[in-house]
């Protein structure tokens, strides 16, 4: 038996209105997933764009196929909109609408009402181009965070090629020819979209629920007020850097930094002020380390610093600089900051490593504090 196009974009339309179903229902609904309403969105126009191709041969294909043409295009402008998603971007919507708008144009002027392929080039090309680049967006996913990334880009990817595959076919030997019926026509088309549009959006919703875990962690790792690890996260991330130490003896150092008289503060100024100073001892700390360098609230208005590869006169040399700039950032407040008081030590070699350095640490601030504050202390040797 012999499959007849109507037959095929019907079936195209039935799982493409269960993808969107099942898409909005669990991605957009429960997760709030850029990603999954960027998918959603996709899915409707590709099913609304296939569904107008059924007024071709009735006196409708005269706008039916221009307005079905923008919306495949858009549904693939979609695709790469969710696809920036995913690394934290979002297309603007002159990129998403400009194709489209091209192609109902273009459509319009290519005769309509008789050619069932008017605008095909524009079409084709513009599909080529957003699955394109939605793959090669895919690809630059961190191959660390995720076990679907490489898979789904190698997905896009296939489709993108095959697309352009179809467009060179179409401008070369024409959409009637043998070649283009045989390979590129609707039938092979809509068969291999049909299978693809089913892997991809199964992968992608791996992906989607991959980025919101990731997300729920860094939030449940992070200090809501001032955007660094809390105590819990500094401790894990902290114990898999150590870890990751070329050898035991690598010189390790952990700072223990706490504000001098911070009750002041709020007691006298209130606590948003409170907030705003902990926000600046945050963002001192974090412009003081590198970027292979830990910080940490580690409660209250105590921070924690971790810095593999640094020795005691480096970490002192980070105190130092932390101090500077909240000194520089004076002019900000109409009160005075509160000085802060270090307590260093290096991590020794050793079980419990990064609970004495911790010990350590806090009884040096103690003696910091004895000694009249604002200052920075090494731990004995432990």
């Amino acid at each position: 038996m012999r499959l007849d196009v109507v037959t095929l974009q019907v079936a195209f339309g039935v799982i493409a209105l269960t993808l969107l179903v099942l898409f909005y229902g669990v991605g957009v609904r429960r997760s709030h997933s850029t990603y999954s309403r960027w998918w959603c969105a996709a899915i409707a126009c590709f099913l609304t764009g296939t569904g107008l191709y059924l007024f071709d041969g009735t006196p409708h294909q005269v706008w039916a196929n221009p307005v079905g043409n923008a919306l495949l295009v858009a549904g693939s402008a979609c695709v790469w909109g969710g696809a920036r998603a995913l690394r934290g971007t979002a297309p603007g919507p002159w990129q998403i609408l400009l194709a489209p708008v091209m192609t109902v144009v273009a459509s319009a002027f290519d005769s309509p009402s008789t050619n069932t392929w008017s605008g095909g080039g524009f079409l084709l090309a513009f599909m080529t181009v957003f699955i394109g680049l939605a793959a090669t967006e895919i690809w630059r996913l961190d191959p660390n965070t995720t076990t679907t990334q490489r898979p789904l880009a190698v997905a896009s990817g296939a489709l993108g090629l095959y697309y352009l595959c179809r467009w060179v076919a179409f401008l070369t030997a024409g959409p009637s020819s043998p070649v283009f019926q045989s390979y590129f026509g609707t039938i092979p088309t809509t068969l291999f979209t049909m299978v693809l549009l089913i892997v991809v959006s199964f992968t992608m919703a791996t992906l989607s629920n991959e980025q919101a875990l990731r997300e729920l962690r860094a939030q449940a790792s992070h200090d809501e007020l001032t955007q660094i690890l809390n105590r819990r996260g500094f401790l894990e991330l902290a114990t898999s850097e150590i870890r990751r130490l070329p050898t035991r003896n690598t010189p390790c150092t952990l700072v223990l930094a706490d504000m001098d008289h911070f009750k002041q503060v709020n007691d006298t100024h209130g606590h948003p002020a409170g907030d705003a100073v902990l926000q600046a001892v945050a963002a001192a700390c974090i412009r003081s380390v590198r970027s292979t360098d830990l910080v940490g609230r580690y409660g209250g208005e105590e921070f924690i610093l971790l810095l593999p590869g640094a020795g005691m006169d480096s970490a002192e040399a980070v105190t130092d600089a932390i101090s500077s700039i909240l000194r520089t950032s004076q002019p900000g407040f109409d009160f005075p900051l509160p000085t802060i008081s270090y307590g260093i030590a290096a991590l020794a070699p050793g079980p419990d490593r990064i609970t004495n350095a911790i010990a350590a640490a806090d009884a040096a601030l103690y003696t910091a504090k004895r000694r009249g504050r604002d200052r920075a202390i090494r731990a004995e040797h432990h």
